[in-house]
C-alpha cells in the first residue's frame, strides 16, 4: 500500500473519530505539527512529494 493511501486511510479513521467525539483531535494534530514540526511529518511529506534533503 502506498504512503498516500495510508495516510488518506489515517485521516478519514480521524475525520470519523472527531465526528463520535466532539473533541477537535485534527486540530489538536496540526496545531503539534505545526508548533513542534515532527520528524514522522517531514519523512511523510519527502516520501508523498519524493524529496530527498
Amino acid at each position: 500500500m502506498k504512503i498516500t493511501t495510508k495516510i488518506i486511510i489515517q485521516l478519514i479513521c480521524l475525520g470519523i473519530v472527531d465526528i463520535v467525539i466532539p473533541i477537535p483531535i485534527l486540530g489538536i494534530i496540526l496545531i503539534y505539527v505545526v508548533l513542534q514540526k515532527p520528524p514522522w511529518f517531514r519523512d511523510a511529506v519527502n516520501k508523498i512529494y519524493g524529496h530527498n534533503r
